[in-house]
């Protein structure tokens, strides 16, 4: 030590100051930790910035050995280095060695450089140790903030892909959120499907008022309620400063001072907010507001990709019922084709004519038979496969049926009332799913009561849609006539983003289990299929209003009421008398009920199993018909003819053979109806099983009529 001194002393220095102590001072003041080390390894000398970085009081460190200081894991290695050191000391300065670390008093640890000047060629026996925090630079800070940031992002990915289950990520969240940005609260607010509410969906910290399962109104005078009113971060440097929002006591009886609140976002819509809290004043910054925004994108790709697959094992599932529904459809169709078939033949015996009991019973069974055909077709209408049967439908005696059903049906505290005026003109639509459309928007309307209320029924003939309508479906350039049919509840009401979301296959707002989402997407694709348009109209706590636009049927008076007998009447008028048919049926007792429908039209009839042999017979014979000087007059057959020739196959090769022979083809696959109708020539017919005689003479009477030149 003397001798140091006494070399410092030699050092030449302006006259008047005293050597000592411009070196002391020097040693003293130095940034860095500097400790003066024998070739033992004893600390000869400390200042004050090594003892502040290591934890010391400067005299503690006098007298130890360095090994003191370093981590037990590494001593050996270090002492190792240490002696080949003192073998050949050579200058070191910082940044050419791989990370050190140091330990202080207490057992932490923290992450230094240390550069080392050997004093051997001045003479003196011993080395100068500078230490420098890395953790202290300015970059080297950000970097190993930005680490650790991406550190715990990875972590949330990691766990996001490991796990399908969604509360085991919504609660981690909180947790990663506050590690990362070393803050005691933090939390996930996802908003209500009513809009009027945030949920907290998890947290870390416990803040009265905030517990999880916790509702706080979503109003822009709530801290979640203004996030959402703005629709981009927030940071709040104070809490005692915000003037913003009401600030909650109880924020301020735990010590929080500032926070920063992202929005979570689905598809641009803001579907919650993730926020953390600070009890340090302007704790929160652009690299922080960067972080919590990346947490927040990650937990939203979670929740849209839980929901995706939700939605796609739901779509599976509803496509492999769809699969189940059209492979049975066919032969339950045909059953009740044969069923249906028999029973008119028997109602029109004249051994049962005058039997009063008899002809009740047959019209019971009809009538169970005709439940078991809308069954079926509702079986397949959540596909949206359903093949339409526009008709003439009375809707102010529609509308009251539908009423009076409801009453039976509903919640007695929810009053129906019906404004349809007598003189309203009939429309032009499917009447079974005009009926189910109704119904299920009735059904969502009571679903938005569950305390009662009012549901309304009202029409109302018009010109088009009003063009001011945005709803999705409305056609402002509609031409023709419609009338409106207006369906308004005076429940809960919708928010602007349910409301562009509510024609959405799959789309929602009903709990897990208790709602497909396919209603109101149904609704839409029976509207637009029967060239009419759909528009919904709803305010929170004001209740909805969906008014479907149908065709109007013009020139009404002169049309009769399908089903009537009027109607039957007149199609078996239109079918001329000897009409030549070929009839192409694989199944045995369907082709006999059809045959015999036919020739209680007046039709000659000739009959096939397959395609193959349809072919064969018309080929051989002899003549031609009076009408067509052709074969046949027409052709009808099923598309499914067992493992053979198909029909609209069969029916294209005739059609090639013979171009004046009318096509009629019919099918119990609604599906099958669909694609024929968008490959087969428009000339052609399509007739669902089952099918009553009525409605076949009034296909084959459209066929003719579209025929005639």
């Amino acid at each position: 030590m003397v001798d140091a001194a006494r070399h410092l002393a030699a050092l030449s220095l302006p006259s008047g100051i005293e050597e000592g102590s411009v070196f002391r001072s020097l040693f003293i003041a130095y940034p860095d930790s500097l400790l003066l080390v024998d070739q033992a390894g004893a600390i000869m000398l400390a200042n004050p910035s090594a003892a502040a970085l290591l934890g010391y009081a400067p005299d503690e460190l006098v007298g130890l050995n360095v090994d003191v200081l370093v981590p037990d894991s590494i001593r050996p290695r270090h002492a190792s280095y240490r002696e080949a050191y003192g073998r050949a000391p050579r200058p070191r300065p910082m940044g050419t060695d791989m990370e050190l670390v140091a330990k202080r008093k207490d057992g932490s640890e923290v992450m230094v450089e240390i550069a080392l000047s050997p004093l051997q060629d001045q003479g003196l026996p011993f080395v100068v140790a500078a230490i420098r925090d890395i953790g202290a630079y300015p970059r080297v800070k950000q970097a190993l903030q930005r680490a650790r940031y991406s550190d715990h992002l990875a972590q949330l990915g990691r766990l996001a892909v490991d796990t399908r289950d969604l509360n085991v990520v919504l609660e981690q969240v909180p947790r990663i959120a506050a590690a990362g940005l070393e803050v005691e609260v933090a939390m996930v607010l996802l908003l209500e499907s009513n809009g009027l509410e945030f949920r907290v969906a998890s947290a870390l910290g416990n803040v009265p008022g905030e517990e999880i399962g916790a509702r706080i109104a979503n109003r822009p005078d709530t801290p979640p309620g203004f996030v959402l009113s703005q629709g981009r971060p927030v940071v709040i440097a104070d809490y005692r400063e915000e003037r913003r929002f009401a600030v909650p006591p109880g924020y301020l009886e735990a010590g929080l001072v500032s926070a920063l609140a992202v929005p979570l976002s689905d598809r641009g819509r803001v579907i919650g907010m993730l926020s953390v809290r600070s009890k340090e004043a302007k704790r929160f910054g652009e690299e922080e507001q960067r972080f919590l925004e990346s947490l927040s994108n990650l937990l939203a790709t979670s929740l849209q990709r839980v929901q995706t697959e939700e939605a796609l094992a739901h779509a599976q599932r509803l496509e492999s019922v769809g699969q189940l529904t059209g492979g049975i459809a066919h032969d339950f169709n045909n059953l009740l084709t044969v069923i249906q078939g028999n029973l008119q033949v028997l109602e029109e015996l004249p051994a049962l004519a005058q039997d009063a009991y008899a002809q009740q019973l047959v019209a019971a069974a009809t009538r169970a038979s005709r439940r078991g055909a809308e069954l079926t077709g509702k079986l397949l209408a959540f596909s949206r496969r359903q093949v339409l049967q526009p008709d003439v439908v009375d809707i102010h005696a529609l509308l009251h049926s539908l009423a009076d059903m409801l009453r039976r049906t509903l919640d007695q505290h929810i009053h129906i009332a019906v404004d349809t005026p007598p003189g309203c003109p009939p429309v032009l639509a499917d009447p079974m799913q005009l009926e189910s459309a109704l119904l299920n928007i009735a059904i969502n309307a009571r679903d938005a009561m569950p305390e009662g209320g009012t549901l309304y029924f009202r029409t109302e003939a018009g010109t088009s849609p009003p063009p001011t309508l945005s709803a999705p479906g409305v056609e402002p350039n509609a031409e023709g006539r419609f009338v409106a049919i207006s369906i308004s509840d005076t429940g809960t009401g919708m928010t602007d983003e349910v409301k562009e979301r509510v024609f959405e296959p799959f789309f929602t707002t009903k709990a897990a289990g208790r709602g497909t989402g396919l209603g109101m997407s149904t609704v839409y694709g029976f509207v637009k299929q029967s060239k009419g348009a759909v528009a919904v109209d709803s305010r929170l706590a004001a209740g909805t209003t969906v008014t479907l636009y149908l065709p109007q049927l013009e020139e009404a008076g002169g049309e009769p009421a399908a089903g009537s007998a009027m109607a039957e009447e007149l199609a078996d008028e239109a079918i001329p008398a000897g009409l030549r048919v070929m009839l192409v049926e694989d199944d045995a007792e369907v082709r006999k009920v059809v045959q015999t429908f036919l020739l209680t039209l007046g039709c000659e009839v000739e009959t096939a199993a397959n395609g193959e042999e349809a072919l064969s017979a018309m080929s051989k014979m002899p003549g031609v018909s009076a009408q067509r000087g052709e074969p046949f007059d027409l052709l009808l057959s099923d598309i499914a003819l067992g493992a053979g020739m198909r029909g609209t196959q069969l029916a294209a090769e005739v059609q090639q053979r013979f171009p004046r022979i009318a096509i009629l083809l019919m099918s119990g696959f609604s599906s099958e109806l669909l694609d024929a109708d968008q490959s087969v020539p428009q000339s052609w017919e399509l007739l669902p099983k089952p099918c009553t005689r009525a409605e076949l003479a009034r296909a084959i009477a459209r066929l003719l009529a579209a025929r005639l030149p």
